[in-house]
């Protein structure tokens, strides 16, 4: 698990400085970096349950608040998010994002599941 671990911390930690030339860079940068920083801790056996907590909570509105674009582009038929890295379309942006968040989602709650699993936190199982 240390090495995935690890491998997460450097695949998000890219993932954050690859933000800085999209028009709202901070809150990604701050999303990733914060995954990547979960991550790394992780690699070494450490746990910090209260910054999971925040971690999901924060993705989780900020997924909400990108629903509605989501479910657009559904309606749409689905068309390609590929094109091209500039987003000529709203539902392209808000797509991207969308599946962003739900990939730190994913990670953060991976993590939790593990924190739970181990002894650190026996208060959570």
């Amino acid at each position: 698990m240390k090495i995935f671990n690890l491998f997460l911390t450097l695949l998000f930690a890219l993932f954050a400085a690859v933000q800085f030339n999209d028009p709202d860079p901070w809150g990604w940068a701050l999303m990733y970096g914060f995954v990547a920083a979960v991550c790394g801790f992780a690699a070494f056996g450490r746990f910090h349950a209260y910054a999971l907590y925040l971690g999901l909570g924060i993705a989780l509105i900020w997924m909400a608040t990108l629903l509605p674009g989501f479910v657009n582009w559904i309606k749409m038929g689905m068309p390609t998010i590929t094109g091209s890295m500039k987003a000529e379309s709203p539902h392209v942006e808000l797509t991207r994002e969308f599946l962003g968040l739900a990939l730190c989602i994913l990670v953060l709650g991976w993590q939790w599941r593990r924190a739970r699993q181990s002894d650190v936190f026996p208060h959570l199982k």
